[in-house]
């Protein structure tokens, strides 16, 4: 394994293209919009220079990863002669569906090629190619330069081969990855949805403020974030979208999004934010609109 590829530039993908360069493996970055390319490495960049700072790389060590990605803009050529493709575009089924199409075409047979799906079915994927036993889930977390954890996941055609070689590089990323078998949500996104769509509600019915939500899975459960943090790091537009398809394709109560969800995407609250900003401010502000909680006995 010496080349990867990464279509998308996005939130996930510069961020895999950039641990893909310090694990040593001449990369390729695209996206069909060719405009967030040079965004995506100034990203990378800066990324490359804080871990300088913060003494994880050397500056030669830096310099020489970011020699490693490429962009490029045409398909094609970004894909062209390499070991694996990792996509990272939309979570829509369809438009990965496409692009696998397109990837059989453009690869090399011994290709492997990978999705960064949060829950999509890899089988779905995988029927768009003729060889599915190349086709495996290899689901990053954000931050990718900082999150340790990647989900391998497997289909039924999935072979052996394909996954020892994606469990190699991940692990030469310095990952701890995780196999799982391909159902909706895989482990991640199906148990963190239902406790980040569970703090919502929570806010909703001002059990607690936002962050004191947060602090309880902190210092009570030794969560690194709390469930509100998480959604607002990931994106709300992400989360609702695994929310409804999950709550589609499993049926669960717990899996069908709040209002409060749903009300902050329709505001155009969608991009990944700092810690403490959507879900904590518009959690202040349902408490607003409820105004102050009165006492059973009618005392304020």
């Amino acid at each position: 394994m010496k080349r990867i590829a990464v279509v998308g530039a996005g939130t996930m993908g510069h961020g895999i293209a950039q641990v893909s360069a310090i694990a040593g493996y001449e990369t390729t970055l695209t996206d069909f919009q060719a405009q967030v390319l040079a965004p995506a490495m100034d990203r990378i960049r800066a990324n490359l220079n804080g871990g300088v700072k913060r003494g994880k790389l050397s500056s030669d060590e830096a310099a020489a990863a970011l020699r490693r990605v490429t962009p490029l803009e045409d398909l094609a050529s970004a894909v062209s002669d390499t070991d694996l493709v990792i996509e990272a575009i939309i979570e829509d089924v369809d438009a990965k569906q496409r692009l696998f199409a397109q990837l059989e075409d453009l690869t090399d047979q011994g290709a492997i090629l990978a999705t960064n799906t949060s829950s999509l079915s890899i089988t779905r994927l995988a029927q768009s190619v003729s060889s599915p036993d190349r086709v495996i889930g290899m689901h990053f977390f954000n931050p990718v330069h900082i999150m340790k954890l990647v989900e391998l996941v497997v289909h039924d055609s999935t072979s052996d081969e394909t996954l020892v070689a994606v469990r190699d590089v991940a692990e030469r990323m310095g990952k701890d990855p995780i196999v799982v078998r391909d159902r909706p949500g895989f482990a991640s996104s199906r148990l963190g949805i239902v406790l980040g769509l569970e703090a919502m509600r929570m806010v909703e019915e001002g059990v607690a403020s936002p962050e004191d939500i947060d602090k309880a899975m902190e210092l009570g459960y030794g969560h690194p974030m709390g469930p509100l943090r998480v959604s607002d790091v990931v994106g709300l537009d992400v989360r609702l979208a695994i929310a409804e398809y999950l709550h589609r394709e499993l049926q669960g109560q717990w899996y069908a999004p709040p209002a409060l969800l749903r009300d902050m995407v329709a505001a155009g609250e969608t991009q990944p934010r700092r810690p403490r900003t959507v879900c904590h401010n518009h959690g202040r502000a349902v408490r607003e609109r409820r105004g102050p909680r009165r006492h059973r006995d009618g005392r304020g």
